[in-house]
């Protein structure tokens, strides 16, 4: 079964599949299902829920739902430890925050062909941080969506645990 966050849906023979089926098995991919992502998911199942979530509201608001499904699932296609880069950076080499959206373009761009919407949404899900304003009303989109999975992703386990105990039963 493939669920975003807070989703009981099976994304799977849904408009949505239809949108990222060419991407979303690709191993480029499905290679993040290995990497801790927000201290207790994945980074594919972050990417996953940024790209329903995305294409879901700019659906709603008659915007391009394709190109937020498919930069959604893209917006942090980069393999390495944040937390490793950030303390081994060289001063006046940008933090993670400000770098990462060019790493994740770049390896977007050698798994499939990016528009210039999916490359904004992309490059500058991260504004503030990256300064440059989006040019888009769909990247204003995915940065909201963004911040606002990491905020479900930290915060639900932590309140499973306090509802349920630690195992999950009281």
């Amino acid at each position: 079964m493939l669920k975003a966050i807070c989703s009981k849906k099976d994304l799977y023979n849904t408009g949505y599949y239809r949108c990222v089926s060419d991407i979303i098995n690709c191993r480029e991919v499905t290679r993040l299902k290995d990497i801790t992502h927000h201290i207790s998911t994945t980074r594919f199942q972050h990417c996953l829920n940024v790209s329903y979530y995305s294409y879901i509201v700019c659906r709603k608001l008659r915007l391009n739902a394709r190109s937020a499904a498919r930069a959604g699932l893209m917006h942090d296609l980069f393999y390495y430890d944040r937390k490793i880069y950030n303390a081994v950076r060289e001063k006046g080499d940008p933090r993670h925050s400000r770098m990462h959206s060019e790493v994740a373009l770049e390896n977007a761009g050698k798994l499939t062909e990016v528009s210039a919407l999916e490359r904004d949404m992309i490059q500058k899900h991260m504004w503030p941080a990256t300064l440059k304003l989006p040019k888009y009303k769909e990247t204003y989109v995915i940065t909201i969506i963004d911040k606002y999975c990491a905020v479900l992703e930290f915060c639900i386990p932590r309140v499973s645990v306090i509802l349920h105990g630690k195992n999950g039963t009281k």
